[in-house]
């Protein structure tokens, strides 16, 4: 292959109002040029892709993963170059290395990319994506809801009205409240904006399960989906929960690999003769813990 021919390893560090560009040539011994900053419109990445294109290699762009969300990886790949987006918990750093700036950041994945030591991870596509905000929304909704009712419930037991709610989420109809009193005006007026709180949080939680229930059913993962639920204590919403957070499951190449997804893998500090086994270890997405925790008292 010739000089003119070799891969141009492109880092970048992307924020919300701007994106530090640093590049390195394929010949390990090439000095990683840190080319500045640009912004986040889709006109300033096209100067740059103009600008890199002129140097007549191929390019291959890298950045690290982060509430940016994917959209730079999806105009680029849209544009017939190769991205990579890697977890940041995955990029090789120097022990003692505090120094931390945009520039930097860009020169280390440029350099990384090139050497080979960064790891590309699975990105979702649209539709698995749309599955997925649609969960996190109903899991913000369900959330709201708890604390509507607790604090309803809360200011009822205060003034000893007493109610059949249950504060997980899912209350039962209060009952008469459109007959309670308070004792003074003030008092009424909390109650009563504490009370539309909750209405209005279950008439939000509707139309996102709803919305849910058809992404699930509609979706590539239609089939896993129905092969979920015939689990015991799964339902068509919890199954849909659990595909959206972890999209392809032919990524995970061993279930111990699955399973440290999920967070279902018992922590151990073992040393010499001492052995010490802890809990299982965290998950990196507590939305399918918790649909999967409240599907298991039913599974028994």
């Amino acid at each position: 292959m010739g000089q003119g021919r070799k891969t141009l390893s492109v880092g970048l560090d992307v924020h919300k109002e701007s994106i530090a560009v640093a590049y390195a040539p394929e010949d390990r011994g090439a000095e990683v040029v840190a080319r500045g900053a640009i912004g986040t419109r889709q006109t300033d990445s096209d100067t740059l892709i103009r600008r890199l294109e002129s140097k007549r290699a191929p390019l291959v762009f890298g950045y690290e993963a982060g509430p940016c969300g994917d959209w730079l990886s999806r105009d680029l790949t849209g544009k017939g170059l190769a991205c990579q987006v890697v977890a940041p918990s995955l990029i090789p750093r120097k022990v003692g290395d505090r120094v931390k700036t945009e520039r930097r950041d860009a020169i280390t994945r440029a350099r990384l990319m090139r050497s080979g030591d960064l790891s590309a991870i699975s990105l979702p596509g649209i539709e698995d994506e749309t599955l997925r905000d649609l969960s996190r929304g109903r899991d913000d909704t369900m959330q709201d809801l708890t604390r509507s009712t607790r604090r309803l419930t809360s200011f009822l037991l205060r003034h000893d009205v007493r109610s059949e709610s249950r504060a997980n989420g899912n209350p039962a109809p209060l009952p008469c409240l459109s007959e309670v009193v308070c004792p003074t005006p003030p008092n009424q007026i909390v109650f009563q904006e504490s009370a539309r709180a909750v209405s209005d949080q279950q008439e939000r939680l509707q139309p996102l399960e709803r919305e849910l229930h058809e992404a699930a059913q509609g979706s590539r993962l239609s089939p896993v989906v129905e092969a979920i639920q015939a689990l015991r204590g799964v339902e068509l919403t919890g199954a849909g929960i659990v595909l959206a957070a972890l999209g392809d499951l032919p990524r995970f190449d061993t279930p111990r690999q699955l399973m440290s997804c999920l967070g279902l893998t018992p922590s151990e500090y073992s040393s010499g003769e001492r052995r010490r086994q802890g809990g299982i270890t965290p998950p990196w997405n507590n939305l399918h813990r918790s649909s999967t925790s409240n599907a298991s008292p039913f599974s028994v």
